[in-house]
């Protein structure tokens, strides 16, 4: 699976681009079974960078619909994640304040209204609606790196004393709540997916663990999707210290639902280790981005590896990054070389 990547190539109001366009297109021709478009903006005050994708009205339809029925067409599962930037959502892109669960001192994000998070759960489904139309497959719920479901999640950042915070089952109402919409909304075999993060962000591992189950037990989810950093770290937490993350997460019940695992698959082997450990699915990040094709290649080889960095940037022209998402990559050391 191509993992849900950043990559500031839209245009500035939100449309698809065809840097965006022919980048993911790349994936999608290059042997992924599901290729994962980047975050795609819900809300205008919850676009979280420059260059995002939009699915928060219907003047983005147009864009979504070429893209998800050409991704179909290469043979691959056609998803797009929809996500929130909350307290994360730039002030200087989003022209007002940043909202947030409670209002947020260190970001100056303001809290949402009862009403206010109705709407969003709306807006969520909206877009849900919106993909569904435009003809992608499925749509995965970002919940992860602390943006606004996580944000609703962490016991940090959320201070709300209604039904949409508090105990950890309040904590979660968004989330399932949006599930629920979507669920509602959609076609019946519409792909719902979950992205979670079990550390940072006011992330607990007994707590994610639990959110897990629920998504499991409600029957409405097709895989959950763990972003884990580096998926044969040991936790952070000391509780759990001894094990490694993915081997929490593969061993709790899932019945029919699927797991996807991300971070530092860099190598056929790698995903092989990780499919190995027990997960479903392999999350390719950084390894599809220095390699287009590295799914087929992994297929077809299992000494194969991603390339060395850093990579030149004429090199990752011709993967199909456009300058800008080259110099958006430039912000992780090391990866980018003259």
């Amino acid at each position: 699976m191509l993992a849900p990547l950043t990559n500031q190539q839209s245009h500035a109001d939100g449309t698809l681009s065809d840097d965006e366009y022919n980048w993911l297109m790349m994936r999608a021709r290059g042997g992924f079974g599901l290729t994962m478009t980047c975050a795609a903006s819900v809300q205008e005050v919850g676009r979280g960078f420059d260059g995002q994708l939009g699915c928060h009205s219907d003047s983005f339809t147009d864009g979504l619909g070429r893209l998800a029925h050409d991704m179909k067409e290469a043979g691959t599962l056609a998803i797009a994640q929809l996500h929130h930037g909350g307290n994360r959502a730039p002030r200087e892109l989003i022209g007002t304040t940043p909202v947030c669960p409670s209002d947020d001192p260190e970001t100056g994000a303001r809290a949402l209204t009862g009403d206010e998070v109705e709407q969003l759960i709306a807006d969520f489904v909206a877009a849900a609606v919106r993909c569904d139309s435009a003809g992608f497959d499925g749509v995965e719920l970002h919940g992860a790196h602390g943006y606004m479901i996580c944000q609703f999640l962490s016991s940090e950042i959320n201070k709300r004393t209604d039904e949409y915070g508090g105990s950890l089952e309040n904590r979660a109402r968004l989330l399932m709540s949006i599930i629920d919409g979507v669920r509602e909304s959609c076609r019946e075999d519409f792909n719902v997916s979950v992205r979670l993060s079990p550390e940072r962000f006011g992330m607990e591992i007994d707590e994610i663990k639990e959110v897990y189950g629920w998504l499991v037990d409600s029957g409405k989810i097709d895989f959950i999707d763990m972003s884990l950093w580096n998926v044969f770290k040991e936790p952070i937490e000391e509780k759990y210290k001894g094990t490694r993350l993915i081997d929490i997460f593969a061993e709790l019940p899932r019945g029919d639902v699927k797991l996807a695992a991300a971070g530092k698959l860099y190598s056929a082997a790698e995903a092989q280790q990780a499919i190995d450990a027990g997960i479903d699915i392999a999350v390719i990040g950084r390894g599809a981005i220095a390699n287009h094709d590295f799914a087929r290649q992994a297929m077809e080889n299992p000494d194969f590896k991603m390339r060395e960095l850093p990579i030149p940037s004429l090199v990752l022209r011709e993967e199909g990054l456009s300058d800008v998402f080259i110099g958006y990559m430039g912000n992780w050391p090391g990866f980018v070389g003259a």
